[in-house]
């Protein structure tokens, strides 16, 4: 559902739940002054216009076994063929992410895996699956991630 430009309580409302997305409504009306139940409309509407969708916990990849994070940009090898490449990769697991770019690639992945021989077979898998070319980079560390914007 598309909408026109949001207003202030809107876009202070996002950012306090881009900062922590388990903040109570009654919180987030001290927060903006407003009354518990105009917090939850608002929320309510926000997300029907999907501008807010979705909530999700912040994983620490380490922990649940996956160190290794890569970006890995890919591109077609016959560039006459159909624009398939995300439509084939869907159903790879270790793939978080898939973005659409300008320049030399078609699309960056965002992967992760538990060590660089697994990495190995994910490029092999991704190349054969999709039909591209790879190039790959990869994260030794993440000095920040998933940060809120300034709304």
């Amino acid at each position: 559902m598309a909408g026109g430009p949001l207003e202030r309580l809107d876009l202070e409302i996002c950012r306090l739940l881009a900062e922590d997305g388990r903040r109570s409504f009654t919180d987030l009306g001290k927060e903006t002054g407003l009354s518990t139940s105009a917090v939850h409309q608002r929320v309510k509407r926000l997300e029907q216009r999907g501008v807010i969708r979705g909530y999700a916990a912040m994983i620490d990849y380490r922990e649940v076994g996956l160190p290794l994070t890569a970006f890995i940009s890919i591109r077609p090898i016959e560039p006459s063929e159909p624009d398939d490449s995300p439509d084939r990769l869907a159903d790879i697991a270790e793939i978080e992410a898939c973005y659409s770019v300008a320049g030399d690639e078609s699309y960056i992945l965002k992967v992760r895996v538990a060590e660089p021989s697994h990495l190995e077979d994910l490029l092999a898998r991704i190349r054969a699956t999709a039909n591209v070319s790879t190039r790959t980079t990869i994260v030794l560390s993440t000095p920040y991630e998933h940060r809120p914007l300034k709304l």
